[in-house]
């Protein structure tokens, strides 16, 4: 949807796209985090260069986002650092713990394909100067689709055990990934400024985009209801566990810069 509204025109407008870019912001900072655990442990040295560069690049993006928000006033250090858990806007699907190689790419799978339907959003939105870097981001995200598609294919398309552990890992992701639609008022506000699409029809793209990667697979689309809060604040232990760690160096010096 191509929205004509600007956001800066009407203050409940504002606040809920900020929103709206904190939940982009945090999302990219978590999976970031999650994936540079693989560093020194993937399956191969590729794999393990290439996971640990689209850490890197996450994390660049959820920078990037952070320091859109702070323009004008703010410091997007802190907005990174400084929260307490509850004040984080992330779906719980980023923070949970790397369970297995398989786990961790069927999460980059479905993830990449709601990022993408984001970015496409974003850059269509007339939010500028968040649409332009969305128009941007795009095309490294298209780098991480690719290398998640290619390792799903392999691992699903390979010996049965591999198959076996992918439906397994994508039984376990699904609920939290229809949580990354989790609707709040902030949707409600930016829906109605014509600014984005709603949740229910972002999830029917994404819905289209993940089966034609999943299905030729022989995977099977879980029937699960989703897991929400993380869009509201309500983390889990694995993520208070996460904040921790990440914020450790933060806190030790909080003028430093990272």
């Amino acid at each position: 949807m191509s929205g004509t509204a600007r956001a800066a025109a009407d203050p409940r407008v504002d606040a809920a796209f900020r929103e709206w870019l904190l939940r982009a912001a945090d999302d990219e900072l978590i999976i970031g985090h999650r994936h540079s655990e693989w560093t020194g442990f993937g399956p191969d040295i590729e794999s393990d260069v290439a996971l640990s560069s689209i850490a890197q690049e996450e994390i660049g993006h959820a920078r990037a986002f952070y320091a859109q928000l702070a323009a004008g006033g703010g410091d997007a250090d802190r907005l990174a650092f400084a929260r307490a858990p509850a004040e984080y806007r992330h779906a719980t699907l980023m923070e949970r713990e790397n369970d297995g190689w398989e786990w961790s790419i069927v999460r980059l799978v479905l993830y990449e394909r709601y990022e993408a339907e984001r970015l496409r959003l974003l850059s269509a939105s007339g939010q500028e100067p968040a649409a332009g870097l969305a128009r941007t981001l795009l095309r490294e995200e298209r780098y991480h689709a690719l290398f998640a598609d290619a390792w799903l294919t392999r691992l699903a398309r390979g010996r049965e055990e591999g198959h076996r552990k992918v439906q397994a890992a994508l039984e376990a992701a699904w609920p939290e990934a229809l949580g990354l639609f989790e609707e709040t008022d902030a949707d409600a506000t930016l829906v109605a400024a014509r600014i984005v699409d709603a949740p229910a029809a972002q999830r029917r793209r994404w819905d289209a985009a993940v089966r034609q990667v999943l299905e030729p697979c022989g995977l099977v689309i879980p029937s699960a209801s989703p897991k929400e809060g993380g869009r509201r604040g309500r983390h889990t232990p694995e993520f208070d566990r996460l904040h921790d760690q990440m914020t450790e160096v933060w806190r030790s010096d909080p003028e430093a810069r990272w």
